[in-house]
């Protein structure tokens, strides 16, 4: 029994070793182990799988454990209270790393170090569910999201010479969705011992991704030759031009490539669409199930539907460096309207399933073409806080998306046809700036200021 055991034992470890050597290849391949982007990867899978066990954990209680109307009452509390701070988020985390740009490294960290307090702390209130669990949630989602901006605004720097900010992207997306699935099961076995567990392993995992942030290269936290970008084409006197008397242009995404602002609106309707979806599907599938299918099979085919659009639009994603972007962010609108039209015309399991997967493909791999126009038509100067900025607008384009979810009644074509109207007044006005912007077939040189 004891060679048995060791025998046995060898054998996993061999495994186990064999498995982190073909993902640290598969990390470090291309010069991303050279850059420190292999890193980056790395650390962002950590972040996706604590993300997921407090999503299990939260998901048991706000919304499994309770009755439809309670959970959906619950979860509108939730969203609303998380509004205040995504519309502090916007003017203020940009800013912030504008002036604070040599703590990225730290910036990362803390919220990592944030979420494992949190989570440590939700694992004792989780079980009874009270308002108590609210504001702990709330702080888990807004460093969840300060980190989510920070990784934006970081991947240009550990950019390899041999990928596109586009492939080291998808590269990195594509990682997180992998440590999210496997942290849904993780988390399900965890949650049979008790409540709290998915937590506690929420809080190593955090923990871990703590010390890894400070492993990241030091060039992270460099700003050499960095400005301020904003969202509109306001002039204002810099300190320079002030000491002149002159008035110096200050740098902004409508004065340095409208390409980028029709991808913005087209992905902050996008995002819009993923968490209207998100919130009204889960609530409808759970009180009124399609197809005779019992709820919790309705909501896992919706939930294997949008992962696998989400990983096949990363997967895709590496093509952009061939194709105009902003043809590509117009034909993922399209997509996504009309996969949410059809499903609003005729509801029923196939259509729902396809809507899921659709949204999932064309949120993801329209992110990569707004990623792809920010690195051709942003100057160096201001792009890392283009990145911070486009980032908040997309979280926070997500949460209004939920809020309308909650709000609507559970009637699936009403709720998709509210949808399908929304994101296909965006795909007209898309389609009109289309046509003045133009489309590039081969990106051209990233702009240096």
């Amino acid at each position: 029994m004891v060679r048995t055991a060791s025998a046995a034992g060898s054998r996993t470890g061999k495994v186990v070793h064999g498995t982190g050597r073909r993902i640290r290849r598969a990390t470090s391949a291309e010069g991303a182990g050279e850059s420190g982007l292999a890193k980056l990867i790395e650390l962002h899978a950590l972040n996706s799988f604590g993300d997921m066990l407090i999503t299990v954990a939260l998901a048991s209680t706000i919304f499994f454990s309770v009755p439809t109307g309670e959970a959906r009452g619950r979860v509108a509390l939730y969203l609303l209270i998380t509004m205040a701070p995504f519309a502090l988020l916007a003017p203020v985390i940009g800013p912030l790393l504008d002036r604070l740009p040599h703590g990225r490294r730290a910036a990362m960290a803390m919220s990592m170090l944030a979420r494992a307090v949190l989570a440590w702390t939700m694992a004792g209130t989780v079980a009874g569910g009270g308002l108590a669990l609210y504001p702990e949630a709330l702080g888990v989602l807004v460093a969840s999201k300060a980190y989510g901006v920070v990784r934006s605004v970081v991947v240009p720097r550990l950019l390899p010479s041999r990928l596109s900010l586009v492939k080291a992207n998808s590269r990195v997306t594509l990682a997180g969705l992998l440590a999210t699935m496997v942290a849904a099961g993780v988390g399900g076995l965890l949650h049979l011992i008790g409540p709290g567990w998915p937590l506690r392993g929420a809080f190593l995992v955090f923990v871990v991704g703590t010390l890894m942030a400070f492993h990241l290269p030091h060039k992270v936290d460099s700003a050499k030759g960095e400005q301020r970008a904003v969202l509109h084409a306001e002039v204002h006197g810099e300190a320079a031009g002030a000491a002149t008397g002159a008035t110096v242009p200050k740098a902004s995404l409508r004065t340095v490539g409208p390409s980028v602002i029709l991808a913005l609106r087209a992905m902050s309707a996008l995002r819009w669409l993923v968490g209207f979806l998100v919130m009204f599907l889960a609530f409808l599938l759970r009180d009124d199930p399609i197809g005779g299918l019992q709820p919790t099979l309705a909501l896992g085919l919706v939930a294997l539907a949008a992962g696998t659009g989400n990983a096949l639009g990363s997967v895709l994603g590496s093509w952009l460096r061939t194709r105009g972007s902003e043809a590509t962010v117009t034909a993922m609108l399209l997509l996504a309207t009309c996969a949410t039209a059809a499903a609003a015309l005729w509801y029923g399991v196939v259509t729902v399933v396809v809507v899921a997967a659709a949204s999932g493909v064309a949120a993801s791999l329209g992110k990569l073409a707004l990623d792809a126009l920010i690195q051709r038509d942003v100057p160096e100067s201001v792009r890392t806080s283009a990145f911070a900025r486009s980032e908040t607008l997309l979280q926070l384009s997500w949460v209004a998306g939920g809020a309308v979810g909650i709000l609507l009644p559970l009637d699936g074509a009403l709720g998709l046809s509210v949808a399908a109207a929304v994101v296909g007044l965006v795909l007209l006005w898309t389609v009109r700036s289309l046509f003045k912007v133009g489309v590039r077939r081969r990106a051209a040189a990233p702009r240096v200021a």
